[in-house]
């Protein structure tokens, strides 16, 4: 027991540091998202006038309150553009802080823009709306850096290096062959981003808190105004809806991979020990103790943003998971992760856009790598099939037996002798060599979707004509 001052005092203590005011101040920086729903002033100011449109267009507000609105939220926008404009944490988010500046410039007829709508589906517009902007510029992004591999590509459709599997070295490959892999990768992603487009290509506004509204209003109107498709189907499902910003980041966390994937063989293809590409000194950095070193700092940080990213789709879908229809305060927590993952994605698309137009291709490294690890082995296999007419599992273990004579003699397969051979196998004749090279490797992968140059020159084109 002990009287108020003392209590106060304890209470004081017990909040602590940026607390010290008690439970209010804990209300108001858990309940406040200007700091980051700013991001959205754009949005939320394009969707009031197409509101505020549609409101006197069906005569539920005046069209003189109407001009008074739209001036007013245009001058709203040009502050906040020019920097002028003053946020404030007391009024919790975008909504209110555009909203109570309105009331300042135009007085009363503020107070009618929010006829027919509410927080919940007006926040859901400005998402919505936010994200698809930002799968429109993923979506030439992603263009652009198919456009960087396609002409690497072109430039390398004959040129050799060593196809991998386990990071082993299996059969040869062309580098324009190898480009061609993360075109697919990212065409996917591109299909993907467009379907997202398609899939969230619905307007939010006129849902109201959950219910719909009895307002007289036009929500295909506003959908028109605002780019969409049309406008959503059940007023419950469009307040609580988070899917458009889930699959942003499921997009996010794939299209990473890829980037994270590619990132890493630029890492270890630009070591001495494999040499297949130089980084010029716009995307690699130096040490700071040892003058010799060229670190791909690009490259790793690209590879490092994929966690972040992915931690940023596992974080909602955890918010989402539990939340009963309709709106939860829950959701407010959706916007910093795909803010911070479509900032992250796009410095990492662009990066390595510039790494694959900028990077020096080693192509005398890759050839000379090409042959190495007995990558033609199959091909003599292949051959052992085709021309002798053994079935291939015994044409496998005949090839196998060569490979073990050239590692002890410890030269390439193609350095035996017709002799040693055929000493292996009675039927190899002389035409083998002309399997043996990693030239003629590549040059025979003609199968739909191979590494011949033929082939890659065939899948380029055909890229180069799609959209």
């Amino acid at each position: 027991m002990g009287d108020g001052t003392s209590e106060t005092k304890s209470s004081n203590q017990m909040w602590g540091g940026r607390f010290a005011q008690g439970p209010d101040a804990i209300m108001e920086e858990i309940n406040a998202s200007i700091g980051f729903d700013k991001k959205l002033f754009a949005q939320d100011i394009r969707g009031s006038i197409a509101h505020a449109t549609m409101l006197a267009h069906q005569g539920i507000i005046s069209a003189e309150d109407k001009d008074k609105i739209v001036h007013g939220l245009s001058t709203i926008l040009s502050e906040i553009e020019s920097g002028q404009f003053e946020f404030s944490r007391q009024l919790e988010d975008i909504h209110m802080n555009v909203e109570a500046r309105l009331a300042t410039l135009i007085g009363p007829a503020a107070g009618r823009l929010h006829t027919a709508r509410s927080r919940n589906d007006q926040v859901a517009l400005d998402f919505r709306l936010w994200v698809k902007e930002e799968l429109q510029k993923t979506e030439k992004m992603l263009t652009a850096l198919i456009a960087a591999f396609l002409d690497r590509a072109e430039e390398h459709a004959e040129t050799v290096m060593p196809g991998f599997t386990h990071l082993q070295t299996a059969q040869p490959v062309t580098f324009g062959h190898h480009c061609m892999a993360y075109v697919e990768m990212f065409g996917r992603d591109r299909s993907r981003v467009r379907h997202a487009i398609e899939h969230m290509d619905e307007s939010p506004i006129g849902a109201a808190a959950l219910a719909g509204t009895g307002f007289p209003i036009d929500r295909h109107m506003t959908a028109k105004a605002l780019g969409f498709r049309e406008p959503t189907r059940n007023s419950i499902d469009t307040v609580s809806d988070r899917d458009f910003a889930l699959e942003f980041l499921a997009i996010a966390s794939i299209c990473a991979t890829h980037l994270s994937r590619l990132a890493e063989e630029i890492v270890i293809w630009s070591t001495p020990q494999f040499g297949f590409v130089r980084l010029s000194d716009a995307f690699s950095t130096g040490s700071s103790i040892m003058p010799q070193k060229k670190n791909p700092d690009a490259a790793e940080l690209v590879r490092a943003k994929t966690g972040r990213i992915n931690g940023s789709l596992i974080a909602l879908l955890t918010v989402m998971k539990g939340l009963p229809l309709a709106y939860s305060k829950d959701m407010q927590e959706d916007k910093e992760q795909v803010f911070d993952s479509a900032e992250s994605l796009e410095l990492a698309i662009a990066a390595m856009t510039g790494m694959v137009r900028d990077m020096t291709i080693r192509a005398d490294r890759m050839k000379a790598a090409a042959g190495s690890g007995y990558s033609t082995a199959t091909d003599l296999a292949d051959w052992l099939v085709r021309e002798a007419g053994l079935p291939f599992r015994d044409a496998h273990h005949v090839t196998g037996r060569a490979v073990a004579l050239a590692e002890q003699k410890g030269c390439e397969l193609a350095e035996l002798s017709l002799e040693e051979l055929q000493a292996i196998h009675a039927d190899i004749t002389g035409k083998v060599f002309d399997v043996l090279t990693v030239e003629a490797s590549v040059a025979s992968r003609t199968s739909f979707g191979g590494t011949a140059p033929s082939e890659v020159k065939k899948q380029i084109a055909w890229w180069r004509g799609r959209n």
